[in-house]
């Protein structure tokens, strides 16, 4: 029976939608397979790590009838990659196998049958629906993503807060030395519902996200999340445990406050980065009346320093920072230009958007 017909192009490009999640290694050695389903000319394609599922769904030509396997989704991807775009590739079974056709190559690909395939168990009741543009939650994620802990024994930090509330839907990600939030305002009023999302959940939908217009609609259950967009379906578990309270990090009426450009900014911390030690990303900002210094240095008794004119009239303040969160928040924004408040050398900093409440990102100084 002939399960598919498609170009190597758009057979590929549905694969690797799905694909992103499984694993090179498994306990379960049917994990590395993909699910594929068909019904008529429908055909199914859903991937799984018991954790997270996606599913997408395409037209293909093929015989009638119905039909359904599971096989190695790598192979078959790097099977796609080494042949021409245009042209025609089909998939046939035969006594528990597949027949990979295209061009003059054939390949034969053992399966795994479908019944064993683990399917993620769907939450009995999500709340409501509502819809974001794909692109506007892209640019949330990334403000954001980069301040989530990795493999931090404190779990919950493991991932990114999504809280909807009425009208607005706001990210949220810290690693216990900084913390990144951003929102956007939703179409529709929603009532508060609070998540954590997992780590890989996440990086997942940036890869998949696409800036072009379409919106995504998403689902919070207690223990899930379930995503739908540009055809595809996504279900996630969620984080289980309970998010510091980032209102209570965010600092307020901090004195001094100085706005300057970003991307001069960012310049200068990459420049002092390079002689900051591997160990110890440290650099120290003094900030005087007209003047931002930026220095580093390290083991080998290097130094690098360098200055920015800024209108500040503020105290001054001599406070040393990990340049990389710093690194961080700044690569992530695209606007011109860029708030710092601060307090004294002892108290976090906080890097705003000027006129924008959208985003805050708060960095703890460290000692120097």
């Amino acid at each position: 029976m002939i399960v598919l017909k498609a170009t190597q192009e758009k057979l590929l490009s549905v694969l690797q939608s799905v694909a992103g999640i499984v694993e090179k290694r498994h306990t379960l050695p049917i994990l590395a397979n993909v699910l594929v389903r068909k019904t008529g000319n429908n055909v199914q394609f859903t991937t799984s790590d018991l954790e997270i599922q996606i599913r997408t769904t395409a037209d293909m030509d093929g015989d009638t009838g119905n039909f359904t396997t599971t096989v190695g989704a790598r192979k078959l991807i790097d099977i796609l990659r080494t042949m021409p775009g245009d042209q025609t590739v089909s998939l046939e079974s035969s006594q528990n196998k597949l027949i990979m056709k295209g061009g003059k190559s054939r390949f034969t690909l053992q399966t795994l049958p479908a019944e064993d395939f683990p399917l993620v168990q769907e939450a009995p009741s999500f709340g409501p629906k509502f819809n974001v543009p794909q692109k506007a939650l892209k640019d949330l994620l990334n403000q954001v993503s980069f301040a989530m802990a990795v493999h931090d024994i404190r779990y919950y930090l493991n991932g990114i807060l999504f809280v909807a509330e009425g009208k607005q839907l706001s990210l949220v990600a810290t690693d216990g030395h900084r913390l990144a939030f951003a929102s956007a305002m939703l179409d529709v009023e929603v009532p508060r519902q609070e998540v954590i999302l997992p780590r890989k959940t996440v990086l997942e939908l940036q890869r998949l996200l696409s800036d072009a217009e379409g919106a995504i609609e998403m689902q919070f259950a207690n223990n899930q999340a379930k995503f739908a967009f540009g055809g595809m379906e996504f279900v996630t578990k969620l984080v289980e445990g309970k998010f510091p309270d980032y209102n209570r990090v965010i600092p307020k009426n901090h004195k001094n406050s100085v706005t300057l450009g970003r991307a001069p900014l960012l310049a200068s911390l990459q420049r002092t980065a390079i002689l900051t030690s591997e160990k110890f990303k440290g650099v120290r900002l003094n900030l005087e009346p007209g003047t931002l210094r930026v220095a580093s240095n390290n083991a080998e008794q290097e130094e690098a320093v360098d200055e920015l004119d800024i209108d500040y009239g503020g105290d001054a303040i001599e406070i040393g920072f990990n340049v990389t969160y710093l690194i961080d928040a700044l690569a992530n924004m695209d606007q011109d230009m860029v708030k710092i408040e601060l307090a004294d050398a002892n108290s976090s900093a906080l890097l705003t958007i000027p006129e924008n409440a959208s985003f805050k990102y708060v960095v703890m100084p460290m000692r120097i």
